[in-house]
């Protein structure tokens, strides 16, 4: 009996086995995959922190109705 026949054969007497099996190979075979795509990219250098005292002005600031900046 061919291989693809013995597949069909599984699939439709375990369909919830047959789904996770696919699953499971999706689930192993994207990491070796995706992960070196990532990798290959050139990560842009870190922008330097804002300065605290920025950060409070913005927070603490009133628009132009008078309402606080949260």
């Amino acid at each position: 009996m061919p291989v693809m026949e013995k597949l069909k054969m599984f699939v439709v007497q375990e369909p919830v086995v047959a789904a996770s099996c696919l699953i499971a190979g999706v689930g192993l075979f994207l990491p070796a995959v995706v992960r070196p795509i990532l990798d290959s990219f050139e990560t842009p250098k870190q922008a330097p922190p804002a300065v605290l005292s920025d950060v409070v002005a913005g927070m603490t600031a009133k628009d132009e109705l008078g309402n606080s900046g949260l």
